[in-house]
């Protein structure tokens, strides 16, 4: 066998010379196509092995209605507070945008057998924007702070009953009174730099506007009006955040007086993203092309009925006709735009892996009111002339008529009040009277809920954990300052919520809200209605933004430092693992 072997110069000049005019233009011409097909070919292959990245730099700027206050992790009490206290802060944990915690500020956690110490150790060398090292004395001032009664944080009752002990600086131990599942969750609180905070009551300290974390961006330079109100803020990506350099290297924040206004500084191109917006204004930007993202969010609203106020609510008959004559689709559509979510349950369906949106039933509307109009006939209502159901009893023979009839109380909030007027049109339709009666939302909490005084209550519950639902639904919880607004008391209830407030394992705890469910929708306490969406409006642009499980429209920053604009193509052999 012989060895192959490249023909030389000479030999290939021979070759060509002994074609023709018309075999070199053929020759020239193969040439050129492959050529070309062979730059096609190493394009193709280059193209597969090539993945795209994020890189360093780029930025968003913010439109946010309202202007901020307490930019501090113990005093915000606003969404606007909030949003800045997770830009610029940093906890021993980070909550994620799919609703997961992870390690921010701690290295790492150790949870005791019997489940009531907590010991975070904390990652070596970190610090605050000004250069400062953050160590456990920050930890321990922060959470000093909150539990300060003269404070009122908000923070405050989930820090109640929690001792916190100091090791070394690095080492930190919490102890609790008994088991408490949600705890993890409650390390997500921003740390406060002691040496900044201690030198002036903290209600007073221009820290408040001008603050220093060491979340992953920090203040650069802050524009305020005369009155000192605040118009902007301009950040920049925090080099020692201890998840990483954000990937972003500005992001600009602009507070605006209304919704109109921000709505048009988008539209102007002063802003590039913008949430928390009306519904119907966030359709009208999909038709116009806008970016728009939704969320559903843990609320949960609906009907709230007080039996003890008018006891029609003890019928399971009417409650069931209620719940069935209600179209809560329409509700969907008509006041929310279609940002939200019909439920069923008392459980947010964002919150809990076992928890499900409901079936949707294919039944017409006709054939559901058929249903509900023979159910209540055969309970024993009937029409009188004005259309409306009553039912005639005889007791130690003497007749008492009553009037399916009930008051609904609301907020004058547009969602509220529209939501109150369809639900008096569609249970108008089975012969149910419902009188609305509607509030000043402050007036709505101290007149009518404090003291129980209603019917029914149209109106909405946070659920920032699973844990709250303790106070929404235990007995202990019925009377004020309680949360629980239907005044329900069951027994076994109130077994599966004490058991699921102090199980850790998740499955476990899963099963307990799972069987909570299920007595909720035997008693039928309130008519669930909907869950709302979060509405965020952002540039094509931006990638790596993950929100399929917010609890507060501030965790949308969770993982801010992974968002990003800029990108490159490599090849992935070469791209940077997470």
């Amino acid at each position: 066998m012989h060895d192959f072997k490249l023909p030389k110069k000479a030999e290939i000049n021979t070759v060509l010379s002994s074609f023709s005019k018309k075999e070199k233009n053929i020759f020239l011409s193969l040439l050129i196509i492959l050529s070309i097909s062979t730059l096609f070919i190493l394009q193709g292959i280059n193209q597969h092995f090539m993945v795209s990245v994020p890189t360093p730099g780029g930025s968003v700027s913010e439109g946010i209605v309202g202007a901020p206050r307490f930019i501090n992790p113990v005093l915000a009490f606003s969404d606007t507070d909030r949003d800045m206290v997770t830009l610029i802060y940093s906890g021993l944990m980070r909550k994620t945008g799919d609703g997961e915690l992870s390690l921010d500020l701690a290295e790492k956690y150790e949870v005791s057998p019997d489940k009531l110490s907590y010991t975070f150790t904390l990652k070596e060398g970190t610090i605050f924007h000004d250069g400062e090292s953050l160590d456990a004395d920050d930890v321990i001032f922060t959470i000093q702070k909150v539990k300060d009664s003269v404070l009122k944080s908000p923070e405050k009752s989930a820090w109640d009953g929690v001792t916190v002990e100091k090791v070394d600086d690095r080492t930190i131990i919490f102890t609790l009174r008994q088991p408490y599942s949600s705890f993890l969750g409650n390390t997500t609180l921003g740390i406060l730099p002691e040496h900044i905070w201690n030198q002036s009551l903290i209600e007073l300290n221009t820290a408040n506007t001008n603050p220093i974390g060491s979340g992953p961006f920090m203040i650069k330079t802050i524009s305020r009006q005369e009155s000192g109100i605040i118009n902007s803020y301009e950040l920049i990506a925090f080099p020692n955040f201890a998840l990483g350099k954000p990937y972003l290297e500005n992001i600009s924040i602009r507070f605006y007086p209304n919704e109109k206004d921000v709505l048009q500084a988008l539209k102007n191109k002063e802003i590039t993203q913008l949430g928390s917006i009306d519904p119907e204004n966030a359709l009208d930007l999909e038709e116009e092309n806008y970016r728009v993202e939704a969320t559903i969010l843990p609320r949960i609203f609906g009907i709230f009925f007080n039996h003890n106020q008018n006891q029609i609510f003890l019928n399971k008959t009417v409650v069931r006709a209620i719940n069935d004559a209600i179209d809560k689709d329409r509700i969907i559509s008509e006041v929310l735009s279609g940002y939200g979510v019909a439920i069923d349950d008392p459980i947010p369906p964002n919150m809990s892996d076992y928890q499900n949106l409901a079936a949707k039933n294919e039944e017409s509307r006709a054939d559901i009111l058929e249903k509900v109009e023979a159910s209540l006939a055969k309970d024993g209502w009937k029409k009188n002339v004005d259309g409306f159901l009553e039912k005639t009893t005889t007791v130690n023979k003497k007749k008492t008529t009553t009037l399916l009839e009930f008051t609904i109380s609301t907020g004058n909030a547009p969602e509220l009040s529209k939501s109150a007027e369809l639900i008096q049109e569609d249970l108008a339709k089975v012969g149910i009277k419902v009188e609305i009666k509607t509030f000043e939302i402050g007036n709505l909490n101290q007149s009518v809920i404090r003291p129980r005084k209603y019917d029914a209550l149209l109106f909405g519950q946070i659920i920032n954990h699973e844990s709250d639902l303790y106070a929404f639904w235990h007995s202990s919880q019925r009377k004020d300052p309680g949360l629980n607004v239907s005044s329900y008391t069951n027994a076994k209830v109130d077994k599966i919520l004490e058991d699921a407030f102090i199980t850790l394992d998740a499955k476990a705890r899963e099963k307990k809200y799972a069987e909570f469910e299920t007595e909720i929708k035997k008693d039928m306490p309130a008519v669930f209605l909907y869950s709302p969406k979060f509405i965020y409006v952002v540039p094509e642009n931006l990638e790596g933004l993950v929100m399929n499980r917010l609890v507060t429209p501030g965790e949308r920053f969770g993982n801010v430092h992974q968002w990003y604009t800029n990108t490159d193509n490599v090849w992935e052999l070469f791209s940077k693992k997470d």
